[in-house]
């Protein structure tokens, strides 16, 4: 693997996952009570003994910057050999302008990309969930050949017009490529139960094959493909489908768990599925392959007479009678007296009040950091540094589906109410 160079994209402007991405880049996004989700991919390539991994930024990426540089700047614990760069955005008199799509920001670096003595780059995304060797995936390119191998899923109809679909041989080279068909063009990328080994079972029930957005480039095809056609600057769009013509692309079959955490529905649900027992989709408990992150130094979590129920509940947080059920709580959180939290995300905060201020707040009608007395919140999200006040009750009770109250602290998608970072709900509030 040190002849693999990794890049991973930190995504665009992440719309269908506000107001999450309102002050933070999608890869910045918390996720499962401690983490964030750069730390997949990140976490994938060390322990694929990848040694030099980039990631490519632009938007809203002060919090991933500095969550960069504080989680992987020394590389400790027999890692030192790596390393894990930051590169941002920039104008230059060559290139004036800003990022433009996935194979545009590759572009913009191809300079820097092509002093390096690699064989392959590894192309990933920085918000997706999933545990993964790439070692196997770039060695099935290496047997084959190929040009390009993009690494596949199988997804039911559903699914799929959310994806990249394409075609592919027995031989799993692919033939042709489709960006998000819908109607009869959905119907034609249907697969040949033969396909990757695929059984005739689990063709019937996921007959497409949808890329991952995970690819391996041997190096001078990639930097010729970026130089000949300046005007392409997506890979999944553009790059892939035209290269698939002239080039040997071929497809490896990914066979475990893996997530777009592309919506606010998407993301919740991954989130909670980290809850299920006995033996959830994707797990951070493996010795053998961990997610790293951030090193916070946090006190251990104080349960004061609660019950916890099928949930995860992360480092430096107090929980004062209260209920949590199949709930995920993010680092330093405050759960008050009599509260319910039930099929929820807290994400937590990102500094601690202490009995003073709290007390101060209070006697003063402001509400503290964290979750007040009595207050229930269930199906929801709840982002950092939040302040829910006492009595308040976050259930979506009317069953909206769709609302934007920003000015009120909150907004819902798909049914989920999602509190705003930094928001405050007063006491007594029904949402």
């Amino acid at each position: 693997m040190k002849r693999v160079l990794a890049i991973i994209l930190g995504g665009g402007t992440g719309t269908r996952l506000y107001p999450l991405t309102k002050l933070r880049a999608k890869p910045a996004v918390p996720l499962g009570a401690k983490y964030r989700l750069i730390d997949i991919p990140i976490s994938n390539c060390i322990n694929s003994e990848i040694q030099g991994i980039y990631v490519l930024t632009q938007f809203n990426s002060a919090s991933l910057n500095r969550h960069i540089a504080r989680t992987y700047h020394m590389m400790g614990a027999g890692l030192s050999q790596r390393f894990v760069e930051v590169l941002a955005a920039q104008q230059t008199p060559e290139s004036p302008n800003w990022f433009e799509g996935t194979a545009d920001a590759v572009r913009k670096y191809r300079g820097l990309f092509a002093e390096w003595d690699v064989d392959q780059y590894l192309i990933l995304s920085g918000d997706h969930l999933y545990r993964m060797n790439y070692a196997e995936f770039i060695q099935r390119h290496r047997e084959t050949k190929a040009d390009i191998t993009l690494s596949v899923v199988p997804v039911d109809e559903h699914r799929a017009p959310d994806f990249g679909l394409m075609k592919i041989d027995n031989n799993g080279r692919v033939l042709s490529f489709s960006e998000k068909p819908t109607g009869a063009a959905l119907k034609a990328m249907q697969v040949d139960t033969t396909v990757l080994g695929l059984s005739a079972e689990k063709a019937k029930e996921h007959p497409y094959i949808a890329s991952m957005g995970i690819y391996v480039f041997e190096k001078q095809v990639l930097l010729d493909l970026l130089n000949e056609a300046p005007e392409r600057t997506d890979f999944g769009n553009e790059i892939i489908p035209a290269a698939a013509r002239d080039h040997n692309v071929q497809a490896y079959l990914f066979k475990d768990y893996w997530e777009d955490i592309g919506t606010i529905e998407a993301f919740y649900n991954a989130n909670l599925a980290l809850t299920y027992q006995p033996d959830p989709r994707f797990s951070f408990y493996d010795e053998k392959a961990p997610i790293y992150t951030r090193s916070r130094y946090l006190p251990p979590t104080k349960l004061l007479d609660s019950r916890v129920i099928e949930s995860m509940v992360g480092e430096g947080c107090i929980l004062k009678e209260c209920t949590v059920k199949r709930s995920v709580i993010g680092i330093r959180s405050r759960i008050e007296t009599g509260c319910v939290i039930d099929s929820a995300l807290l994400m937590g905060a990102d500094y601690y009040e202490s009995p003073t201020e709290r007390t101060k707040a209070l006697d003063s009608g402001k509400v503290p950091l964290g979750v007040g007395a009595n207050s229930t919140i269930r199906k929801a999200i709840v982002d950092k540094n939040a302040r829910i006040g006492r009595n308040v009750q976050i259930i979506n009770k009317d069953h909206v589906q769709e609302a934007t109250r920003e000015d009120l602290g909150f907004v819902i998608r798909s049914g989920i109410v999602v509190v705003i970072k930094n928001a405050t709900i007063p006491d007594g509030t029904v949402i």
